[in-house]
């Protein structure tokens, strides 16, 4: 009886339960729980305007030939915000292949593991290219993409302020120059420090 219970308790899905129901968010919109730290919405305005500014950028513009190719290097994350740092240039990267209309190619240098796998596996003849039998070497980087995150952070009895600078970089692997440069910077305060995850 208990069981039968039960399995009707399973069929008739789950109950919520009373209180705040869930509230759906644009990416770009604060919440009712909010910090002075880092979120979605510095997020999504900092990479917006990162991939904007990056393609107007005369090495990107006039490469010869194009397109270019952009290795994503690691953001360094100097403020007190644990933060998935990849979330930074995984979104530029996307913003600028959806946009860009094919001026800007990434090589998937996280993924060379995989691809060196496959590279020999064509090598070796145990599986075959659609595109070419003549296996080719994997592409160099023109460029270098990276960021870095930097804070400043005022505590008191009366709550607390958040500073973040956003900086990113295109930088050329041959001369080590920085190429293009932009940054957005961003300051709040809190009454109650958020705890960030």
């Amino acid at each position: 009886m208990a069981c039968a219970g039960l399995l009707c308790g399973c069929a008739s899905g789950v109950q919520n339960p009373s209180g705040v129901p869930v509230t759906v968010l644009k990416p770009d919109e604060q919440g009712f729980i909010a910090g002075s730290g880092i979120e979605s919405q510095d997020l999504v305005a900092v990479t917006d305007r990162m991939a904007r500014s990056l393609p107007g950028t005369p090495e990107i513009q006039n490469f010869n030939p194009p397109p270019p190719r952009i290795v994503l290097l690691p953001v360094e994350n100097e403020t007190r915000f644990p933060i998935n740092k990849d979330l930074f240039t995984t979104r530029m990267r996307a913003l600028l292949n959806s946009q860009a209309q094919g001026k800007i190619r990434f090589l998937a240098r996280d993924r060379m593991t995989a691809l060196e796998q496959e590279r020999t596996l064509k090598q070796e003849g145990k599986v075959t290219s659609n595109t070419d039998p003549n296996v080719q070497e994997f592409k160099g980087a023109d460029f270098f993409l990276t960021g870095k995150l930097q804070g400043l952070t005022t505590q008191a009895k009366g709550g607390v302020s958040d500073y973040v600078l956003y900086s990113f970089q295109l930088i050329d692997p041959r001369t080590s120059e920085i190429l293009w440069e932009n940054s957005a910077e961003v300051k709040k305060q809190s009454v109650e420090d958020a705890a960030y995850r």
